[in-house]
């Protein structure tokens, strides 16, 4: 049975209500939980462990989301195709191509909500989503992934670290395919470190081609469950050598890991 209108949030010790509550593919807003409520980092590792996220406009109170089906992409099934895999290459052996960890999040993040997308006017990541993913960052649950050439932040991702899960949010680029070789070295990374999944939230025909698929929300939720109270990761560094991970030779081209 779907509740003819969503929670409100209306105190800070109020808890999420539960994702079942969330309205279905029939209404306005499938997958909407609830709104109100602040960005404290309490209120965020509460919504990220239970497999909520938060997603609005601005002038818009705070609006918090448990769709049905999730987009996620299965680390093992990430889709490396020809082209791509030639760019990798090339980008592993070039002086002066390198991938960083956390280098320059404040950046990345505002190049994200700068970032143009198809279909939308504006952008969700409003000033104080901004602030609240940059104090995140500045706690250790927030990283960045970034692609640089030649001293030149071309292109990243962000995204939340919780146990062995990681949330992707958002991703830039300004080079052809600079947001993609982020998102393979993220890839590359949780490989080696355990993490099986990157939450992608919503479905596109570019997360699909990558290979991510839907998943049931329910599915979804037991597997934050069951890695969000592993032990993190301690290592927010890149190194070279995560590139073999995706399959990559690491022959000496010249590569230099300073970007």
């Amino acid at each position: 049975m779907q509740p003819a209108q969503i929670a409100w949030i209306v105190h800070e010790r109020q808890p999420l209500p539960p994702s079942e509550q969330a309205l279905g593919p029939g209404s306005e807003a499938p997958g909407l939980l609830a709104a109100g409520g602040e960005l404290s980092l309490a209120r965020l590792t509460e919504a990220y462990g239970r497999g909520v996220f938060p997603w609005y406009g601005p002038g818009q109170p705070v609006l918090w989301w448990a769709p049905d089906p999730r987009m996620v992409l299965p680390v093992a099934d990430f889709k490396l195709s020809r082209s791509l895999r030639k760019t990798l290459q090339k980008f592993v052996r070039t002086p002066g191509c390198g991938l960083r960890i956390d280098s320059a999040f404040d950046r990345v993040i505002a190049a994200c909500a700068a970032m143009p997308r198809e279909g939308q006017d504006g952008t969700w990541i409003v000033p104080e989503m901004m602030a609240a993913y940059v104090a995140w960052h500045r706690a250790g649950a927030v990283h960045s992934f970034e692609t640089w050439i030649d001293g030149q932040l071309v292109g990243g991702l962000y995204g939340v670290s919780l146990g062995r899960m990681f949330f992707g949010e958002s991703m830039f680029s300004l080079r052809t395919d600079a947001s993609k070789i982020a998102l393979a070295g993220l890839v590359a990374f949780c490989r080696v470190h355990g993490i099986a999944l990157v939450d992608c939230q919503q479905n596109t025909r570019h997360l699909a081609s990558l290979g991510a698929r839907e998943t049931s929300r329910a599915d979804f939720e037991r597997h934050v469950a069951l890695t969000r109270g592993a032990p993190g990761v301690t290592d927010w560094t890149y190194h070279r050598s995560h590139w073999a991970a995706l399959g990559l030779s690491l022959a000496d081209g010249g590569h230099t890991t300073a970007a």
